[in-house]
């Protein structure tokens, strides 16, 4: 991708971003309604536009990882500003994990902490395409994030990014003193695949008799890489994330066929939920994972932990990434951060 043509396309994201409501309903064109849910549309222009840059084919994983790379910085809008930003390096089972601490202004200490999993099927994303998610639920909790680089397939398959996702969150609490934060006021949250790994982190530290996480932030999850639930056959194609992409990552992050029913790569499979730590669940009305996710929501309730499920009816998939081009996306991912600061609220003494 040139350099103009990134600065171009992402100039057009951000105005398209700023029309009135009337324009953007004309650009939109006709209401896309299905089950029941109607797609916004600021959504309908944006998946217009996507189409018009040919974002949704599928490429090999370099080009891939780097598509997803120019899409970031396309419609991060303007950078959201938090306090202080410093890239630290946690060990791991296989080397150092980078990772990257966003602290908002004039935040106590010792305060919350959000150790951060960013989505992308476990073979692209990184620190930069997650930048400005990391940065908004810093300053909108507001508490610490840690925001972590996990190793992604098909260079490191399944359970690579489990381990370090467990190492990362056995480090933060290990090191809580040093990031400012309450040890006992750790959340574990993701987007996707993050949001995978974050379900991972929590059943399996809390298996491990802890330390677990305070709370868990589960944005639009994978939860069960082994079947197709019905939503793949309403969303999997025309809305961001296709059911072909997720066949494709499946190919990429899995090395055995029998590892995509191992519970800490499909949670939803796992035998007790019991004694977890409570949850956030938040979906998209049009998103092939949409059922997968909801599905894990009922699980965890019906195994006694609290937990709330909000289907955000009229988005797509990843739309945390658009966080700061504001709009619809901002207004959802807003109610994230809502969630996590009540999940870590400090208790009562």
């Amino acid at each position: 991708m040139s350099r103009v043509r990134g600065r171009a396309e992402a100039a057009l994201a951000r105005g398209l971003a700023k029309l009135p409501s009337p324009v953007t309903r004309l650009l939109a064109g006709s209401p896309v309604r299905i089950d029941g849910q109607e797609l916004h549309p600021e959504v309908q222009v944006a998946l217009r536009f996507e189409r018009l840059v040919g974002g949704s084919e599928i490429l090999p994983v370099e080009r891939a990882r780097e598509r997803r790379r120019h899409d970031a910085r396309v419609f991060s809008g303007p950078r959201i500003e938090v306090g202080r930003v410093l890239d630290v390096a946690i060990p791991g089972p296989a080397g150092d994990i980078a990772a990257r601490l966003y602290a908002p202004e004039h935040a106590p200490a010792p305060g919350p902490l959000v150790v951060y999993y960013h989505g992308g099927g476990h073979v692209v994303g990184d620190l930069d395409t997650h930048d400005q998610v990391c940065r908004f639920l810093a300053r909108e909790i507001p508490a610490r994030t840690l925001s972590i680089d996990y190793r992604l397939g098909p260079e490191h398959p399944f359970p690579a990014a489990v381990d370090d996702a467990l190492a990362a969150f056995r480090w933060a609490h290990a090191e809580a003193e040093r990031l400012d934060a309450d040890s006992g006021r750790i959340a574990v949250a993701g987007d996707s695949a993050g949001g995978n790994l974050a379900a991972a982190v929590a059943r399996l530290a809390t298996a491990d008799g802890g330390p677990a996480p305070a709370f868990q932030a589960l944005i639009y999850p994978v939860t069960d890489y082994s079947a197709r639930s019905p939503s793949y056959e309403l969303f999997g194609k025309g809305f961001f994330l296709t059911a072909e992409e997720m066949d494709w990552y499946r190919a990429n992050y899995f090395a055995r066929p029998e590892d995509l029913s191992d519970p800490s790569a499909s949670p939803l499979l796992a035998d007790d939920l019991s004694g977890l730590p409570a949850a956030f669940v938040v979906t998209s009305g049009f998103d092939p994972l949409r059922d997968e996710g909801e599905e894990y929501a009922e699980r965890l309730r019906s195994a006694g932990v609290p937990t709330t499920l909000r289907r955000e009816p009229d988005l797509v998939h990843g739309f945390v990434n658009a966080v700061g081009l504001g709009g619809r996306a901002r207004e959802a991912t807003a109610a994230i951060a809502v969630a996590i600061r009540e999940g870590l609220e400090a208790p009562l003494q």
